[in-house]
C-alpha cells in the first residue's frame, strides 16, 4: 500500500526528468553540430534587432528606442513585407555551411495522397549530426533516393525500399532509409538531397498551372570557435536572424541586447517567473504531497492496526515479561519504519524498472526521445524518505492504541471500554468553518484559486477529524435496517477507532474525485453552451479552391455514394483578378476583393476613425446594447472574403432557413441579406477593390467602383444564417461583373436524411484519401463532449480506493469479531451469516465515506467556478467601460453537478464493495484452541 504510490511517484519523477532535455541537447536536435542557424529576418536586408534565443525580431526602422514612450502609428509593426533575401549574406568569413530547405508536396501512397513536408538537407554531413536519428537503411546517396520518418511510412503504408511518387511530378524516388526527428517522433517528413526535389517539383507544378508553397531556407553554419553575440549583431545588421549555440548557452545581459531597450521588446527579456508564481507552485506542490501522505496514512493506518490487533497476545507477553508502554510503542513503530523502508527501496527500484521497460512507449506517447534515463539522487532520496516517514506516521495511532491496552486485556483478547475523544470533534468543526470561510472569501472577494484550494483542503481535513462523530450519527439509521446490516452498522459505530480512518480515507479520495468531476462537468456544460455550429446538424459542406477544383466532381460522387444525401446546393464565390487569386483570398499581388459596405449611419461608433474618444462613460457602456455594434459570433458555414455566396433557394434550405418570401426574392434575381447593418435603402452596396496588395495611406480606405444590388431582408443578424452575409443569385452577379468581378466554383452544401454513422464517415474518408484532394469536407455533428473519459477514470479511481479502504476496515472488523464469529459457527449459524455480515460491514463503511466525500467534494469545484465567474465579469466590465463590450460575450459560467458520477459512487461502488467482500470471505473459520486466561 505504501510501495505502490512510491512506484508511481518515482516512475513519474524519472520519466519527467528524462524527458527534460538539457539546453545542449535541445540545440543539437535543432541544429545538429552546427554553431548557428541563419535565416531571413524578413526586413528586406535592413538591420534588425533580435533576442538571444531568436524567438523575437524587430526591424530597426520600426523600433521605438524609448521603452516608456506611447505607441506610435508604426510601433507595433514587427516585420517588413520586402522581398526575401539570402541569409548567407550574414555569414562570417571562413564559415562552412549547409542549406536546409523545406516545402510541402503531395505524395502518392498506398491509401491515396499524403501532403507532408519535404526537406532538402545533407543529413549525413557532420554539421547536421544530431538532427535526425537513422533507424534503418542509409542516407540518400543519389538524387533519386530519399529517406522518410517512421511516422510518414506508417501513415502512407510504405516501407524502406518502396518507390515514392509525387503528384504532378513525373519522377520516381526510392525510400532508402527510415529516420526519426528525436524531438518530433510523430512528424511526417521526407528528406532528399539538396537540389534533388524542390527545383523539379516547382517546375512541374508550374507546367501544370498549379500553385506551390514558397520554400523556406535556413543555413546551418560552422565557424572556427564560437558564433558570439557580437557576430550575431553583425548578421542582424544585414537583415539576418541567428540562432547561436554559444549565445543560447551563455545568454548575454539584458543591457547588451538592443531589442530590450525598445518599447516593443520591453517585456521580451529573460526575466523568468515571478517569485509569487514560484511561491504558489511550491505551495500547491506541498499541498498535493501533504494530502497524498494523509491518504496513505489513512489507508495504511488501519492495516497496521490489523497487524497490531492480531499480534496483541505477543505484545501482551512483552508486557508480562517487564516491557512497558515505550517498548510496545517502539515495537509497533519499528514495524512501520521497516515496512516504510522496504516500501521505499522496492518502490524506487520498481519505479526505475517500470520506466526502463516502458521507455519506448513513453517516448512515443510524449512524442520525443529521452536524452537518457536521468536519475536525480536528491529527488529519489526524498521520495524514499517520504515512504519511510509515511510508514512511520501510519503506525503512530496503532502504536499508541496498542500501548494503552493492559497486559491482561492483551492476553485474554478483551478490549475493555473505549472513551470517545471530546477535543477532536471541536477541532474538526472549527477547521470546517475556517476552511469554508476561506474558500467562500477566496471565490467571492478575490481571484485567488490558491485561497479556494487551501480553504477546501482545510475544510476537508476538518471533516476527516469529524469522521468519528459523523460515524456515530450514521448509527441512528440502524433502527430502519434489517438485522444483518443493522449489526454491521452497530459494529462500525461501536468501533470507531478502526471505522473512522477507513471512512476518512474513502472520504478524501471521493472528495477529490467529485471535485474534479464537478469542475469538469461544469466546464463541459460551459463549452456546450458556447459551442457555435457552422451548419445545421447533419449538414455537410465541401469547399474547394482553384488548385483542387478538378477534384470536386470526384468528391461529390464519393459523398453521394456513402452518405444519406437528401439535397444538394452548389455555390460559387466572387473574385477579382486571375482565378489563382482564390487561393490567397484576394491578398496576392494583382488580386482584388469585393467588399460589402455599411451605410455610414450603421457604422458602430467604436469602428469609426476617432473610435470612442469624446464619448462619456455612460455612452460607452450604452454601446453594448447598440445593434450597430453587435458582432457576428457565428462560425462561417462556407467562409469567403465578402461573406456572400452565389447560389439559389437550395442554399437557404441547407442553412435551415424556411422563408418563402426569400425564395421568391432569389427567383426574381434579388439578393437575400441576413444582416440589417448592411441594408442601405433596400439595397446592398459592393465595393470592387482592384488590387489589395497596394499600400493605402494611413486613415484612408481602399478605393474602387461601387455597385448596388437590390436585396430582400431575411434576418436581423448573421447568427441565423451561420455567418453568411448574403445569398446572391447568378443574375445579380451581372451587376458587378462589369467592374472586373468573376465567379468561380466554391463547393456544395449537402443535407442528409439522418446523421451519417461512423461506418459511413470512415468509408468517405477512405475514398477522399484515395482521391488525394485538399478539399475541405465538414460535417456538422454538433457539440461533442471530451470529458467522459476523465469522469470515468475518476470514478474508477475513487471506486478502487473505496473498496480498498473498506476492505481493510472489514479485515480489522473480522479480526475484532473473530471470537464472536467462531461462537456463531460453534452454535450452528449458517455459513452465509459470516459472508453476509462481512459484506455489509464493508458496504456500510463504503456508503459512509462516499456520502461524506461527495458532499465535501462539491465545495472546491463551486469555489473555483465562482472565482472564474468573478474574473470573467471583471474583464467584461472593463470592456464595457471602454466601449468594447460588444467584442466580449456576457460571462456564462455554469455550475453543474455530475449526477451520473455521484450515482455511480453512491450506489454502484458500495454495492460492488459489499459483493466483493462477501465473495472473498471464507464461509467457515477454523476452530482453534481457545487461549487460557
Amino acid at each position: 500500500m505504501i510501495a505502490l504510490p512510491i512506484v508511481g511517484v518515482s516512475a513519474a519523477d524519472i520519466t519527467i526528468r528524462s524527458s527534460q532535455l538539457s539546453q545542449q541537447e535541445q540545440i543539437t536536435r535543432d541544429m545538429g553540430a552546427a554553431d548557428a542557424r541563419l535565416s531571413d529576418g524578413f526586413t528586406g536586408g535592413k538591420p534588425l534587432y533580435q533576442d538571444p534565443k531568436a524567438n523575437t525580431s524587430l526591424s530597426v526602422a520600426y523600433a521605438n528606442t524609448d521603452p516608456d514612450a506611447p505607441p506610435s502609428d508604426t510601433a507595433d509593426t514587427d516585420t517588413d513585407s520586402s522581398q526575401p533575401i539570402d541569409a548567407r549574406a550574414g555569414m562570417p568569413a571562413g564559415a562552412r555551411w549547409l542549406s536546409d530547405t523545406q516545402v510541402y508536396a503531395q505524395f502518392k501512397t498506398k491509401y491515396g495522397l499524403l501532403q507532408d513536408p519535404v526537406r532538402e538537407l545533407k543529413a549525413e554531413d557532420p554539421i547536421a549530426r544530431g538532427i535526425t536519428q537513422l533507424d534503418r537503411g542509409h542516407y540518400p546517396a543519389a538524387d533519386d533516393e530519399v529517406i522518410a520518418t517512421n511516422a510518414f511510412l506508417k501513415a502512407g503504408g510504405l516501407h524502406v525500399g518502396s518507390k515514392l511518387t509525387v503528384r504532378d511530378l513525373d519522377r520516381t524516388y526510392r525510400i532508402v532509409g527510415a529516420y526519426d526527428l528525436p524531438s518530433e517522433l510523430k512528424t511526417e517528413q521526407v528528406i532528399a538531397r539538396p537540389g534533388a526535389f524542390i527545383a523539379p517539383y516547382r517546375a512541374a507544378r508550374k507546367a501544370a498551372n498549379a500553385s506551390v508553397q514558397d520554400d523556406y531556407t535556413t543555413y546551418l553554419v560552422s565557424v572556427p570557435g564560437d558564433f558570439t553575440w557580437t557576430m550575431v549583431q553583425q548578421s542582424n545588421a544585414k537583415g539576418v536572424t541567428v540562432k547561436s549555440r554559444a549565445v543560447q548557452l551563455h545568454i548575454p545581459a539584458d543591457s547588451d541586447v538592443p531589442l530590450y531597450r525598445t518599447r516593443q521588446g520591453k517585456y521580451a527579456g529573460n526575466y523568468g517567473s515571478s517569485s509569487s508564481g514560484k511561491a504558489e507552485a511550491v505551495t500547491v506542490a506541498a499541498t498535493i504531497v501533504g494530502l497524498a501522505m494523509l491518504e496513505i496514512c489513512l489507508l495504511a493506518g488501519p492495516a497496521f492496526a490489523v497487524g497490531a490487533r492480531r499480534s496483541r497476545r505477543q505484545l501482551g507477553l512483552v508486557g508480562a515479561n517487564g516491557g512497558d508502554r515505550r517498548h510496545i510503542r517502539a515495537i509497533v513503530l519499528s514495524g512501520g519504519l521497516v515496512i516504510g523502508a522496504a516500501a521505499a527501496v522496492s518502490g524506487t527500484l520498481l519505479g526505475l524498472l517500470l520506466t526502463w521497460l516502458l521507455r519506448s512507449p513513453l517516448e512515443n506517447y510524449v512524442g520525443k526521445r529521452f536524452g537518457g534515463l536521468t536519475l536525480r539522487p536528491a529527488e529519489l532520496l526524498g521520495i524514499a524518505a517520504l515512504a519511510v516517514l509515511t510508514g512511520l506516521l501510519a503506525a503512530v495511532v496503532p502504536a499508541i492504541t496498542a500501548s494503552r491496552q493492559s497486559v491482561l486485556s492483551s492476553l485474554t483478547g478483551r478490549r475493555g471500554v473505549r472513551h470517545a475523544n471530546r477535543v477532536l470533534p471541536v477541532i474538526g468543526l472549527g477547521a470546517v468553518c475556517l476552511g469554508v470561510g476561506i474558500a467562500v472569501f477566496g471565490s467571492m472577494r478575490t481571484d485567488s484559486t490558491l485561497a479556494v484550494g487551501g480553504g477546501s483542503g482545510i475544510a476537508e481535513l476538518g471533516i476527516v477529524a469529524l469522521a468519528p462523530t459523523l460515524v456515530g450519527l450514521f448509527g441512528r439509521a440502524g433502527k430502519w435496517l434489517p438485522l444483518t446490516p443493522r449489526l454491521a452498522l452497530r459494529d462500525a459505530v461501536r468501533n470507531r477507532g478502526r471505522t473512522a480512518p477507513a471512512v476518512a480515507a474513502v472520504l478524501a479520495a471521493v472528495a477529490g474525485s467529485v471535485a474534479v468531476a464537478t469542475y469538469a462537468a461544469s466546464s463541459d456544460q460551459g463549452d456546450r453552451d458556447a459551442y457555435q455550429a457552422r451548419l445545421p446538424r447533419s449538414v455537410l459542406t465541401v469547399m474547394t479552391s482553384y488548385d483542387n477544383v478538378r477534384d470536386l466532381p470526384a468528391v461529390r460522387a464519393a459523398i453521394e455514394k456513402h452518405y444519406p444525401v437528401s439535397g444538394r446546393a452548389d455555390v460559387s464565390t466572387m473574385i477579382v483578378g486571375d482565378v489563382k487569386c482564390q487561393l490567397s483570398y484576394g491578398d496576392g499581388k494583382g488580386c482584388g476583393d469585393v467588399e460589402a459596405m455599411r451605410p455610414p449611419a450603421n457604422v458602430c461608433p467604436n469602428d469609426r476613425p476617432e473610435g470612442t474618444e469624446g464619448l462619456s462613460l455612460e455612452q460607452r457602456r450604452a454601446l453594448a446594447d447598440d445593434w450597430r455594434c453587435r458582432r457576428v459570433d457565428a462560425m462561417d458555414a462556407m467562409p469567403t472574403s465578402s461573406g456572400i455566396l452565389i447560389g439559389g433557394p437550395a442554399v437557404l434550405h441547407a442553412l435551415g432557413i424556411r422563408d418563402g418570401a426569400a425564395e421568391q426574392a432569389l427567383a426574381r434575381g434579388e439578393t437575400v441579406l441576413f444582416d440589417k447593418a448592411y441594408l442601405d435603402h433596400g439595397a446592398l452596396r459592393l465595393k470592387v477593390i482592384v488590387d489589395t496588395s497596394k499600400t493605402v495611406p494611413e486613415g484612408q480606405e481602399p478605393v474602387g467602383p461601387v455597385r448596388t444590388v437590390p436585396v430582400h431582408m431575411a434576418a436581423e443578424n448573421r447568427t441565423q444564417s451561420f455567418g453568411v452575409l448574403a445569398v446572391m443569385p447568378k443574375e445579380a452577379v451581372e451587376t458587378v461583373k462589369a467592374a472586373g468581378v468573376r465567379t468561380v466554383p466554391l463547393g456544395s452544401f449537402y443535407t442528409n436524411s439522418r446523421m451519417p454513422d461512423s461506418r459511413q464517415r470512415q468509408a468517405l474518408d477512405s475514398d477522399l484519401a484515395k482521391i488525394g484532394t485538399d478539399a475541405d469536407v465538414y460535417l456538422e455533428r454538433g457539440y461533442t463532449a471530451d470529458n467522459n473519459l476523465v469522469l470515468l477514470a475518476l470514478t474508477i479511481f475513487a471506486g478502487l480506493v473505496t473498496i480498498g479502504a473498506a476492505g481493510i476496515a472489514t479485515g480489522l472488523a473480522q479480526a475484532d469479531a473473530e471470537p464472536d464469529l467462531k461462537t456463531l459457527a460453534a452454535i450452528g449459524a449458517a455459513p452465509r451469516v459470516r459472508r453476509t455480515l462481512s459484506g455489509f460491514q464493508c458496504g456500510v463503511i463504503a456508503v459512509m465515506g462516499v456520502v461524506l466525500g461527495s458532499a465535501a467534494g462539491i465545495l472546491p469545484a463551486v469555489g473555483l467556478r465562482q472565482t472564474e465567474r468573478r474574473h470573467e465579469w471583471r474583464y467584461y466590465h472593463a470592456m464595457l467601460d471602454d466601449g468594447w463590450a460588444n467584442h466580449s460575450e456576457v460571462p456564462h459560467i455554469p455550475i453543474v453537478v455530475p449526477w451520473g458520477t455521484l450515482a455511480a459512487l453512491i450506489i454502484a461502488v458500495p454495492l460492488g464493495a459489499t459483493l466483493l467482500a462477501a465473495l472473498v470471505t471464507r464461509s467457515r473459520s477454523q476452530l482453534a484452541r481457545r487461549a487460557e486466561p
